[in-house]
């Protein structure tokens, strides 16, 4: 009875160990790499799998999500004689996990490893100043590069991002000089150009200034040669119309009678203007004579009279 009990407690003993080393439960996004007997068996995807306690053993766990890896700082020489020190991140995705297994001891030590290699054969054929504007071309390839390799270790390069490029102190410093420099050329082209431009403004405003001025003054003098020629005309047409009537109006013998005494009276008033105007002056010799004037003065009346009849009988 003891016997019997202790067999069963051992059977126990041994499905219970059957049934837990024989159940593996694989999470998604992973994939276990199974052995019988120390050979390749199968891959164990996402899920529930019984395998064979014994003579089965998982060998390999992988995770087929994209992991990033640190590729840690290594130093390269620029075709310039110029050394830098240069560190990134590789984004692996493991494809095969039956070549990642077998393919190469540390897939992902071999893949850092291959990253550094062509990082640094890349950048020994570029400048340092190309190198620092060309972070693309470098980081496409190392990809392109690492991804022929990658295949027969079944894993598949994603990205490769430069995550920092450090030159020498020394040329850190002249990289400074050169940039301040270019800012201060660039500054300077820009204050000339400034200047330049100000100057043609300028030029052209006053030159336009100029022209306005000469158009504004042409058109003033036409404007006012235009209204003294006008005025003339009108002032002589004044003068026709009033000679005209004073013409008129002399055909009555009253009238030429009224014009005789205006002349006389005007006569007389122009010689006293004369003697106000000036303390010496040259006078005729019978000015003493008043009546002697104004005959003068009725004479050029009748002399006006004598030609305006000989008008109007021819």
């Amino acid at each position: 009875m003891g016997a019997s009990i202790v067999i069963l407690v051992i059977l126990a003993l041994i499905a219970l160990f059957v049934v837990v080393k024989g159940i593996r439960v694989v999470p998604q996004q992973h994939a276990f790499v199974l052995e019988r007997l120390g050979r390749f068996h199968a891959i164990l995807g996402p899920g529930l799998n019984i395998i064979f306690p014994l003579i089965d053993r998982v060998s390999y766990r992988f995770d087929l999500r994209e992991t990033p890896i640190d590729v840690q700082k290594q130093v390269c020489i620029t075709k310039d004689n110029t050394q830098i020190a240069i560190d990134g991140v590789l984004y692996l995705q493991i494809t095969d996990p039956k070549a990642a297994a077998y393919g190469t001891t540390n897939p992902t030590m071999s893949m850092i490893q291959l990253a550094q290699t062509i990082l640094r054969a890349d950048v020994g054929k570029r400048a340092l100043d190309e190198v620092l504007s060309q972070r693309a071309e470098l980081n496409a390839t190392v990809v392109q590069e690492l991804d022929r390799a990658a295949v027969t270790w079944g894993l598949k390069v994603l990205r490769y991002e430069i995550r920092d490029i450090t030159p020498p102190a020394d040329v850190i410093r002249a990289m400074e000089l050169q940039i301040t420099a270019e800012r201060e050329k660039r500054a300077t082209i820009a204050t000339s150009e400034g200047a330049k431009q100000q100057a043609i403004n300028i030029s052209e405003g006053e030159r336009q200034q100029a022209i306005n001025r000469a158009d504004g003054a042409q058109q003033a003098q036409v404007l006012r040669a235009q209204g003294e020629a006008q005025a003339i005309l009108l002032v002589a047409k004044a003068t026709a119309e009033s000679l005209k009537v004073v013409g008129d109006s002399l055909k009555d013998e009253s009238a030429r009678q009224a014009m005789a005494m205006r002349v006389a009276e005007a006569f007389i008033a122009q010689w006293g203007a004369i003697a106000k105007a000036s303390n010496v002056m040259i006078v005729p010799a019978d000015m003493g004579d008043l009546s002697r004037m104004v005959g003068t003065a009725f004479r050029m009346t009748e002399g006006i009279k004598t030609s305006m009849n000989k008008q109007a009988g021819g």
